[in-house]
């Protein structure tokens, strides 16, 4: 298929992935944002999101002068065979999602859109809301079409050019073949639907995730309470085809930027649709009720009888919503943070995304950038990101530091023996000992 003109507004992870890996499909692309210092750094190829090979995606777009980077949206679109609106749909009040920025860019590019062009909400949206751009348009030459997306965080750049599925909504089918033909040379299913299906799907894929999360969390509890290995458990369950092993590993809760915000956003728009749901609100309600848990479990071991943490201190490891990533929105590493915090509990926190770029956190945490210093006067340590290089920090040093034994493993992350090496005492989640392996 020949290469198309295509616009993207917007350029966080999705917007930033859409535009640079559509480039590297052999499309011009210009991405449009609002922030000038970010366009300069981009157009230096200079990226600030933690993502691996979106640099180098980026870069080699932007040699092969098929990528461009402005803060001119209006300019951005003047030309757009396929615009694509990767905006921010935070949760607002009440839990729906807030389509200000979606809404605020429809108005801006309105009056500028090319005769014939098509605009895809890329970003995750409530059903209706191609119904909604297409009226703030107000535009009959120009078609909407929904195309969400199903990126990871770590794994953007892969998720984009070897998709499990491309889902495009549209009520005209010739704007949903010209989006799909963006897509010519990737090996992936292709579901064409109408718009409302498409922007549910999305919801309906982030909804199940987390209930597959909860789901482990709740299982380890009961793994605990009858001497079973959560571990062993998920292995035999997930071998099941349709069950599946993915998204079975229990931790400190679900969260990130996508999960917290888009449940809520569903639960709110069934309520106000007069729909029941109570799995969902169930997932919901289990996530929060599991980090209280694990917060008690960590309270009770530091040898609180009244449930106060005043004065003691724990060393935390990991405060990104999952390894691979800077990204804190939402981690459910801050949320038992805080949690701890309330009780009264001093905080120490490493984690090995943050040792650049440094988050203001003082309000919650003392955030270091050596593991060892962590340690420091410590009743307990408590792993919340599965960072893969917290396997191999030196437990002995950080245990010389510590006041305390005990390692709260939250992600099953650590070994129990060399832990134990060093003197300190494991502790896993779904598991009432250190798991034994047969040969």
């Amino acid at each position: 298929m020949p290469a198309r003109r295509v616009a993207v507004i917007g350029t966080g992870y999705v917007g930033l992935t859409t535009g640079a890996c559509l480039a590297s499909l052999g499309h011009r692309v210009v991405c449009a944002d609002a922030d000038p210092h970010k366009v300069e750094r981009l157009r230096q190829a200079r990226v600030d999101i933690l993502e691996p090979d979106l640099p180098g995606t980026v870069r080699d777009a932007l040699d092969a002068g098929l990528l461009e980077f402005t803060g001119d949206t209006a300019a951005a679109v003047a030309e757009a065979e396929v615009v694509f609106l990767c905006l921010p749909t935070p949760m607002g009040a009440g839990g729906a999602a807030d389509l200000a920025a979606v809404e605020a860019v429809a108005d801006q590019i309105r009056d500028v859109l090319p005769t014939g062009c098509v605009v895809v909400n890329k970003s995750t949206v409530p059903v209706g809301t191609s119904e909604r751009v297409a009226a703030l348009l107000d535009r009959a030459d120009v078609a909407v079409v929904s195309n969400p997306e199903f990126l990871r965080e770590g794994r953007a750049v892969h998720d984009f050019l070897h998709p499990d599925r491309i889902v495009i909504g549209a009520a005209d089918q010739d704007a949903a073949r010209r989006v799909a033909d963006l897509y010519a040379g990737l090996d992936a299913p292709l579901v064409l639907t109408d718009p409302a299906s498409a922007e549910l799907t999305k919801y309906a894929a982030n909804f199940f995730l987390a209930m597959k999360l909860s789901f482990a969390n709740n299982l380890a509890t009961v793994c605990e309470r009858f001497g079973a290995d959560i571990s062993d458990v998920t292995e035999g369950i997930g071998r099941d085809p349709r069950i599946g092993s993915a998204f079975l590993r229990p931790g400190p809760g679900w969260g990130g930027s996508c999960l917290p915000k888009d449940t809520h956003a569903l639960l709110t728009a069934c309520d106000q649709a007069g729909v029941d749901f109570p799995l969902l609100s169930a997932t919901i309600e289990t996530n929060v009720t599991h980090q209280r848990r694990l917060v008690e479990r960590v309270t009770a071991a530091c040898g609180s009888t009244d449930g106060s943490l005043r004065g003691v201190r724990i060393a935390l490891y990991g405060l990104t919503f999952k390894a691979g990533t800077s990204d804190l929105r939402d981690s459910p590493a801050l949320a038992v943070a805080r949690l701890l915090r309330e009780r009264g509990a001093e905080l120490t926190a490493f984690d090995p995304a943050l040792r650049e770029e440094r988050p203001d956190l003082s309000d919650l945490v003392d955030l270091v950038d050596d593991p060892v210093r962590a340690a420091d006067g410590a009743a307990a340590c408590v792993v919340l990101t599965e960072w893969p290089e917290l396997r191999d920090l030196d437990w002995a040093a950080i245990a010389a530091r510590m006041a305390g034994h005990e390692v709260h493993d939250f992600r099953n992350l650590l070994d129990a023996d060399r832990l134990a090496r060093a003197g300190l005492s494991w502790r896993g989640i779904g598991r009432t000992a250190a798991p034994a392996r047969v040969a």
